[in-house]
């Protein structure tokens, strides 16, 4: 059974940082791709930023340059390290993973990713 567990999330002042965590297990997390996303009231969820297996990432325009995302894979671990924080990244935070994934593969797309974890709040005050 594959369950991700998100941690990390909290209430910060505009400009602060936070890492998010997102612990995988009953997934081979080898050849597994996995990715962040973010749910704020009233919209929908968005891909926030994404690793492929050769580590290949990418990001949603409106965190580039203030987010960054990794893996330990030795700790089957997900990581999103987020800096200079905004009001605007207030949301539920999100990880999700998918199976048998080529090495290049990313996205970003919600549709493509069929395990979510349950989320964690980060809150963001100006």
């Amino acid at each position: 059974q594959v369950q991700l567990v998100e941690s990390g999330g909290a209430s910060v002042q505009s400009g602060g940082a936070l890492r998010l965590s997102c612990a995988a297990s009953g997934i081979a997390y080898g050849t597994s791709c996995m990715g962040w996303f973010r749910q704020a009231p009233g919209k929908e969820r968005e891909g926030v930023a994404t690793i492929a297996r050769n580590g290949i990432t990418d990001y949603a325009d409106s965190v580039k340059g203030r987010f960054t995302i990794y893996q330990d894979n030795a700790k089957n671990t997900l990581y999103l390290q987020m800096n200079s924080l905004e009001p605007e990244d207030t949301a539920t935070y999100y990880c999700a993973a998918r199976r048998y994934c080529s090495a290049d593969y990313y996205s970003l797309s919600t549709g493509d990713y069929a395990y979510w974890g349950q989320g964690t709040q980060v809150t963001v005050s100006s």
